[in-house]
């Protein structure tokens, strides 16, 4: 009996884990949609084939190119597209281009708040393809659009689509809209469609600068056949900065809204492979049924009063898809669990199933495992950047063998726990193991309770925990019926958890899996008595195995190939006042590509002024001394230049004698700049901008851009030292250089200027 109940308990958790994964997204189905009136994933997959077989960032003549062909396709639809040209301004970064956003309408019958469809066309600079991000929240709204027209009925909002630009860029294009277009103000919500990755589920993360139970309710209320979401997710956004077009929605229009992102396969994100053959299919129709359930839905709902004065708890949860419930019952529900708790104590005492003796023995194990695996876990992704150091070339921390590194972790730290939990194995009373595990979540719950509380449904886990501990106190089962029973009660732990599992890791990056060692370790401590045996552990055996297995399958494909490419990374920097140039490299580990430069007398480190801005502050890792290519600079005209009293006024126009991508300013000492403006429009709304050493604004040009314009004012005395940095992303097909192309098994390095040359000079004015 206890082989056979262990087999089916092993079997049970298996198939929840697979459950929990296979209901976060739809499968592909292999039957063609003929009806027009549903969106077609065929269609779908033909525009982004269109709009991502070239990189398209900000300026680019692809740029453009995608740009038409998606107001071409809004227009077939019989929508009168335009294009917003429009000049923006980041208030965080303060970064800026002219924008050019595609905004269409769809008129409703009795509209007092519009419904916004949300996405952006550009791609990350200089070489995304940009199929997932945000390609596949485009070709989702075209096709999504389509088979909603195809219906023939009017809608009763407003339906405004917005595509658009300069995302990558610091969310220009949103800023641009919400700013300065009309139809801004009648906006009462906001679907945004989004990646960071180019697989695995979408996700639903609200943003609103209020309560959630309404825009939850709603959401609900559409029905989507896969909602993934989670309140945890929620609370941590909100406490963090946020990077998405539908962040200055909130901040700047007070306009609630949902986004739909996946993360899966992040090693895609931002890269040259971030490709029409590697979006994920499954992926692509995840986000289609969120649009059409949300459009079909919203069209027609109020959109006037989404505000709430309440938060709820909500997490995906077996057989009813998601579980809500108020933020005002976390407390409550921690404090009951914990006067259980206690209560059971009292029983499983007085009843001889526990004692006090075999209570904080075992507290041994436990601790021991959440100490031996958090740190395991931690050191040993360490000393794998050391073993394979190429790793640190892939800046956001997500290798190509991720996803076998996250299987092996699991099941080292599954072989660990069966280890260290195989000495209590001849425990009289095995009940004593529940208890130490018990004592920590409701610790962690009490604490989730009073800071946060979107965490709120950590607390199931120790329902189900308390209901077995009940069971093993009051009722006298046989072993096998009660490891069977044991595991199905801890069906919604599972269900709830294995997912977070692979998804930190995943989103933030290795570097995190020592949080999975963590829930992996919780879940096993409340679990315990569906795993705990008496003899040997055949699964602790197994384990092993297969972590050794995976680690092996892991180092197997730790290397590059023409599927997984190499990032690499080679900037020609020009100095043109003391006539010296570097090139510079932001690699660890040196290639056949970066060789041709770096094979002797280069130097380790940076170079001055040169470190331009990105999304992970990488520097250059090596530079060497080449000769001066006397590249012209930028004309500098001061159009302006006058003191009146204490004031110092200043107009500056910038003339590119080249193709320009952007400029860097930067300024070598602190500022405090008045009236800023660029292009004639104001930064950080005209108040003082107090800008410290280091970059203080990044111009994009874009498509329509010629020349830069610059106004502010400053103090009389205040001492100016500005250098400006012009970069352009053509180092490879400049005549002043013969750089031999990458290999097939390598691609340009993302989020950082790359394939560039940077020309820096001081600005004398």
């Amino acid at each position: 009996m206890n082989k056979f109940s262990t087999i089916v308990s092993t079997l049970l958790i298996l198939g929840v884990i697979f459950w929990s994964f296979s209901s976060l997204k739809p499968s592909i189905n292999t039957s063609k949609n003929t009806n027009e009136t549903s969106f077609s994933l065929d269609n779908a997959l033909h525009h982004l084939k269109n709009i991502s077989t070239k990189a398209h960032y900000v300026g680019s003549d692809e740029h453009k190119n995608v740009q038409n062909y998606i107001v071409t396709e809004l227009q077939k639809m019989g929508l009168k597209p335009q294009i917003q040209t429009q000049t923006a301004i980041n208030k965080k970064w303060f970064a800026a281009t002219t924008a050019e956003n595609i905004i269409a309408k769809i008129k409703g019958t009795n509209s007092d708040k519009a419904l916004l469809l949300l996405t952006h066309y550009d791609a990350n600079p200089h070489s995304s393809l940009a199929a997932s991000d945000a390609g596949s929240g485009v070709v989702t709204i075209l096709e999504g659009i389509r088979a909603f027209l195809a219906k023939g009925a009017t809608p009763k909002n407003d339906i405004i689509i917005l595509i658009s630009d300069a995302e990558e860029l610091g969310l220009l294009g949103a800023q641009a809209f919400v700013d300065q277009h009309s139809w801004a103000k009648n906006v009462g919500l906001v679907l945004n469609f989004e990646a960071r990755g180019s697989g695995g589920p979408s996700y639903m993360l609200m943003e609103t600068n209020g309560k959630n139970s309404k825009l939850l309710s709603e959401f609900l209320a559409t029905k989507p056949n896969f909602p993934a979401a989670n309140s945890l997710m929620y609370s941590i956004y909100k406490k963090l900065p946020n990077d998405t077009d539908l962040t200055v929605f909130r901040e700047s229009g007070n306009i609630n809204g949902f986004n739909f992102a996946f993360i899966g396969d992040h090693f895609d994100y931002h890269t040259a492979q971030d490709s029409y053959e590697r979006l994920d299919r499954e992926t692509l129709l995840h986000q289609a049924d969120y649009f059409t359930t949300s459009l079909n839905y919203f069209a027609n709902a109020s959109l006037s009063n989404l505000n709430s004065e309440e938060d709820f708890v909500y997490v995906n949860f077996p057989f009813i898809k998601m579980l809500t419930f108020p933020f005002s019952w976390v407390k409550p529900l921690t404090i009951g669990c914990l006067i259980v708790f206690i209560i059971l104590l009292f029983f499983g005492i007085s009843l001889n199933k526990i004692d006090a003796k075999g209570i904080f023995k075992g507290f041994v194990p436990f601790l021991v495992s959440l100490v031996l695996c958090g740190l395991i876990s931690f050191g040993l992704w360490q000393l794998l950047q050391i073993i394979h150091p190429q790793y640190k070339d892939i800046l956001h921390g997500f290798t190509y063998n991720g996803y076998q590194y996250i299987t092996a972790f699991v099941f080292l730290n599954l072989w660990l726990l069966f280890t260290i939990y195989k000495r209590s194995a001849k425990e009289l009373k095995p009940t004593n193991l529940l208890v130490a595990p018990l004592f920590f979540w409701l610790i962690i719950n009490l604490i989730i309770a009073y800071t946060l509380k979107g965490a709120g449904f950590f607390i199931i886990p120790v329902i189900s925990a308390l209901l077995i501990l009940a069971i093993a106190i009051f009722l006298d089962l046989k072993e096998g019926s009660k490891r069977i029973l044991f595991t199905i009660l801890s069906i919604p732990t599972l269900y709830i958890f294995a997912p977070l599992v692979k998804m930190f890791p995943v989103g933030l990056g290795l570097k995190i899996v020592f949080v999975s060692a963590i829930f992996i370790v919780l879940v096993f401590g409340l679990m315990i008595l569906s795993f705990h045996q008496k003899k040997a552990f055949f699964t602790q055996k197994l384990s092993g195995i297969l972590a050794i297995v995976f680690f092996g399958l892991a180092t197997y494909n730790s290397g590059f190939s023409t599927e997984n490419k190499k990032p690499n990374s080679i900037v020609y920097i020009q100095n043109s006042d003391d006539k010296t140039a570097y090139y510079g490299t932001y690699n660890t580990i040196l290639d056949a590509y970066t060789k041709q430069i770096f094979n002797t007398d280069y130097s380790e480190g940076g170079l001055e002024n040169a470190d331009t801005k990105s999304k992970y502050n990488t520097r250059f890792k090596f530079a060497k001394k080449t000769s001066f290519k006397n590249i012209e600079n930028a004309n500098l005209i001061t159009d302006l230049d006058t003191i009146i009293g204490s004031k110092r006024f200043l107009e500056l126009t910038f003339l590119p004698t080249r193709k320009v991508n952007k400029f860097e300013f930067i300024t070598k000492n602190n500022i405090s700049l008045h009236q800023f403006k660029v292009n004639d429009m104001l930064v950080n709304d005209g108040k003082k901008y107090k800008a410290k050493p280091g970059t203080f604004l990044i111009y994009h040009f874009g498509n329509s851009d010629k020349e830069l314009t610059i106004s502010f004012t400053v103090d009389v005395n205040e001492k100016l030292d500005i250098i400006l940095n012009e970069i352009s992303y053509d180092l490879l097909t400049n005549k002043n250089f013969n750089i031999k192309p990458r290999t097939e098994e390598m691609m340009p390095m993302p989020f950082v200027t790359n394939d560039a040359i940077i020309i820096s000079k001081k600005l004398v004015f």
